[in-house]
């Protein structure tokens, strides 16, 4: 990893956002923007009671990968962002971004792509566990 990509891991343990924002810290930062996925209650109208992430073993290269390209982007100074794989139930945070940057727009900008190109490329399957009892798996291959 770059001296600006500061986390990119992917685990089973529960997500630090503070650990993250802490992560990026930089004296030329005037901007820390981070994010976290939580695991919410309903999917397209339906009760949600848990779910179950799985990813495949290049799934933290993946991460790595993402956060590098991020990392590329001369206004950005660090990036740390992980992924939980695993049961989680409601509440509990399935993916953590922090970037910092001098300003504000490029540090929403930069943990933007950072989640969206994260969402799209990572190699993990998410299984919904309905509250009906049926569950359904989402990004399968």
């Amino acid at each position: 990893m770059t001296d600006s990509i500061r986390i990119a891991e992917v685990g089973d343990v529960p997500l630090d956002l503070a650990a993250h924002e802490k992560a990026v810290a930089d004296p030329r930062a005037g901007a820390v923007v981070s994010f976290q996925g939580v695991v919410r209650d309903h999917d397209h109208g339906r009760g949600v009671t848990l779910l179950e992430y799985e990813g495949h073993p290049t799934a933290g290269a993946v991460l790595r990968e993402v956060a590098a390209e991020i990392a590329e982007d001369p206004d950005v100074y660090a990036v740390a962002v992980s992924h939980r794989v695993g049961t989680l139930q409601i509440g509990d945070v399935a993916i953590v971004a922090a970037v910092s940057t001098a300003h504000r727009a490029a540090a929403f900008a930069a943990c933007a792509r950072l989640v969206d190109e994260a969402k799209a490329r990572l190699p993990i399957w998410k299984r919904q566990v309905f509250t009906d009892g049926t569950d359904e798996w989402v990004n399968c291959p």
